[in-house]
């Protein structure tokens, strides 16, 4: 009979000392960061082309307020290109990041970066305003301030995705946010176009906006599980 309470009391003892270190084996669980970051993949290549072509159109606005047509070449217009473009390389290179597994904050940071430079066009825009005023040029200034809330919005929403990402918000939510940046991307270029319809530069720049802005609502419709329509038939047979 001793015998055998010892051998329980041994037995007990070990499944005791088994359950208080169970705990600690468990507790390793995977960083939901590279979850993450698998997940945004999807939107890696839509994402690069659109930062590259939101810049381009940064560069041609510049190019635009420098020519004798419009002369406003360091002027607030000119100011919110250069954001723009500064905007398109924060997302061109958050793209890049989204293929390394442990780039999650690198990824936000320039997801964030570039919602800022926007945020900050839209300073820019408000100068833009004032110097045409102060040329007296009225029409000018009243393109000019139309441009206004679809930067602002751009600015938010791309914000707003970076956030996501921080907090580790659902991919359906973070596509959103891109897909709505894209849209205001969409008003933003064609009110470019109407700064000055008949100058090369505003239509180009009005151009690579508006292939930003479909590359961005690519990139938003991914996460959200939208996969874009391939055209049917055999249209390499044409031609």
């Amino acid at each position: 009979l001793t015998m055998k309470l010892l051998m329980s009391a041994l037995v007990c003892g070990q499944w005791i000392m088994a359950s208080s270190f169970a705990p600690h084996l468990q507790s390793a669980k995977p960083f939901t960061t590279t979850t993450i970051l698998f997940s945004l993949k999807p939107a890696a290549i839509p994402l690069m082309d659109s930062g590259k072509a939101l810049a381009r159109s940064g560069e041609l606005l510049i190019d635009a307020t420098s020519t004798s047509t419009m002369d406003s070449y360091g002027g607030g217009l000119s100011a919110a290109g250069a954001n723009i473009r500064n905007a398109g390389d924060c997302v061109a290179q958050a793209a890049a990041s989204c293929r390394f597994k442990t780039a999650a904050e690198l990824v936000c940071d320039e997801m964030r970066e570039a919602a800022t430079c926007l945020l900050e066009a839209v300073d820019d825009l408000k100068k833009g305003v004032d110097d045409a005023n102060v040329d007296d040029n009225k029409e000018l200034s009243g393109q000019i301030e139309a441009l206004i809330p679809s930067m602002q919005s751009s600015g938010t929403n791309l914000e707003k995705a970076g956030e996501g990402i921080l907090k580790r918000t659902n991919l359906v939510e973070i596509g959103e946010s891109l897909f709505q940046t894209g849209v205001n991307l969409d008003a933003l270029a064609l009110g470019i176009k109407n700064v000055n319809p008949d100058l090369q530069e505003t239509t180009d720049s009005c151009g690579r906006l508006l292939y930003a802005a479909e590359k961005m609502k690519e990139a938003g419709n991914n996460l959200k599980g939208i996969q874009k329509e391939k055209k049917k038939g055999k249209g390499w047979l044409k031609g």
